[in-house]
């Protein structure tokens, strides 16, 4: 389903093990500093954080239930992950994310590439929702080929096309 040969070496792409909650669970905290200006103590903070990740999980598996849950490491080291839906008329990107260390080093860009390609093969677009506080995940989305399709106060939805020129 994913095409991981173009990836850099030593990136891969792995369906999710029960045993990867722990990092899952990290990996979702790291990638939502909006949550950490809630005004509170930290105890509330962390159950905030604990409450999205339930509802994200949860949200995945009732409105995409043929979702696929991966992990995404280099060296055999979790980095990031990502969930996607490969729906009967696109494929839908719900999660994508990376450790703060991983950020930045085009392990996103190439793992796109991956989902980009697999797509082109089944002529399948690609869609996402990149929220309004993510510009750099916009950026690189728009870099990739995807386009802005709707436009809401807190979201935009971006669809790519198979027959566009992949990067």
């Amino acid at each position: 389903m994913l095409n991981t040969s173009s990836m850099p070496e030593g990136l891969s792409v792995r369906p999710a093990q029960p045993s990867d909650e722990p990092f899952l669970q990290g990996l979702y905290h790291s990638a939502r500093p909006d949550l950490q200006w809630i005004d509170g103590e930290r105890e509330l903070i962390d159950s905030v954080v604990a409450a999205q990740y339930r509802v994200q999980q949860e949200g995945a598996g009732s409105n995409y239930p043929n979702a696929l849950h991966f992990v995404i490491e280099k060296t055999g080291d979790a980095i990031g992950a990502m969930i996607a839906d490969f729906g009967h008329n696109e494929v839908r990107l719900i999660y994508l994310a990376f450790i703060p260390a991983a950020r930045g080093r085009g392990y996103g860009k190439a793992v796109l590439q991956g989902v980009q390609q697999a797509a082109q093969k089944v002529f399948s677009p690609v869609a996402v929702v990149v929220w309004r506080n993510n510009p750099q995940a916009r950026r690189l989305y728009l870099e990739m080929g995807f386009r802005v399709e709707e436009s809401h106060p807190m979201a935009e939805r971006l669809a790519w096309y198979p027959g566009a020129a992949l990067p």
